[in-house]
Formats: C-alpha cells, structure tokens, sequence
C-alpha cells in the first residue's frame, strides 16, 4: 500500500525560489510556463481599463470602491492557494491589502488571461475552485481567440450563470463593471491588418 500524498500548502509555496510562479491546486504545486506577451499585454490593458475607474487615484473619474490587484497569492482553502491574473475587491471587505501575503479574504472578482498552453487549467480546474470559493463573478479572456467571457456565480446553485460572451467587435457594459463601456478589442494587439497600417 502506497503512503497517502502529502498535500501542498503555504508553507510549500514560501520554500520555493523567490523567482518562481507557483500555485496549490488540489494540494499539487502547479508552475505554469511564462506568458506570451499578447497575454501580458490583455493582463495590462484589462487591469488600466477597470484598474483606472475603479480602484486607481481612488476613483477620481469613475467609481472607484474597488482594489483591483495583478498575480497576487490569494488562499481559497489550505490546498487551494491561488495567484488569478486580475482580482479585485470592493474595498470594505479587504481594507488594506497592501501587507497581506496570502490574502485570505476570497475576491469579488477574478480573471485568467486564458494561456494556449494552460487553458484547461483556467477554464476547468480553477473555473472549479473559484464556484467552490463562491467567488460572485469569473472573467475569462482569450487572447488568441480575442474573446472576453463573463460568467457569475448563482448563489443557490453554486453554478456558473453566462452573463456574456464577447469577441473583439464589441462593446459592452459587463458586471461587476457594468457602470463602464468596454471595448473588448482594446485588451488585444492590434489585428493583424492594424499593424501594417494603410
């Protein structure tokens, strides 16, 4: 008989070199490879377009009440620890993030920047955590298919609820940030016959 496994946690995470990218998902150390840069790039364009009128200058010129925070350790449960490419927070339920490592307070919102090479990670396996969590709303964007899908979570049911599905022609008011338009081909590089120019 094999001995049980032991399961990840923290503790495995902070024994880790200062430089690696890590997750507990299930109790397994996960390292995802580094992103392209067109993940970069929708990682950054999304947290300016909500980070900006939501959080950033403390809602001066939007509506601020939100910390919205790039690839922090957020920990769902002792084997769930997690770092979402975008969350945020309305800000009476996590004051002061600032020297908080894992942050224990589950978000408001999370969004993955979907990685070619990762996708089942992000659309399955942390899709899974994040319901389980009760995380209210789940954002996934896809570079390569330059689509935003947005999803919240029925608080009876425990189950992912659509509320949109997007691709790069359109602009669209998307809880929880529905006070804003966004333009969803705005998160991507510019389509292959933008960049060459007339």
């Amino acid at each position: 008989m094999e001995p049980a496994r032991k399961l990840a946690t923290w503790e495995d995470l902070l024994a880790l070199p200062e430089d690696v990218r890590a997750e507990i998902i299930g109790g397994v150390v996960v390292t995802p490879p580094a992103p392209l840069p067109r993940h970069a790039r929708a990682q950054r364009a999304l947290g300016s377009f909500v980070g900006r009128p939501f959080d950033d200058d403390h809602g001066r010129g939007g509506p601020g009440g939100w910390w919205i925070l790039i690839e922090v350790d957020v920990r769902l449960g002792a084997h769930d620890i997690v770092r979402p490419d975008l969350a945020g927070w309305h800000r009476e339920r996590l004051p002061s993030p600032w020297d908080v490592r894992p942050i224990d307070v589950v978000p408001d919102w999370v969004c993955e920047i979907v990685s070619r090479s990762n996708a089942a990670h992000d659309r399955v396996r942390k899709r899974e955590i994040y319901a389980r969590s009760r995380v209210p709303y789940y954002w996934l964007v896809d570079p390569d298919a330059r689509t935003l899908e947005a999803l919240r979570l029925d608080a009876a049911t425990g189950a992912w609820i659509e509320i949109g599905a997007y691709d790069d022609t359109a602009t669209a008011r998307i809880a929880p940030f529905e006070a804003i338009e966004l333009e969803v081909c705005r998160l991507f590089p510019p389509a292959r016959d933008e960049e060459t120019g007339p």
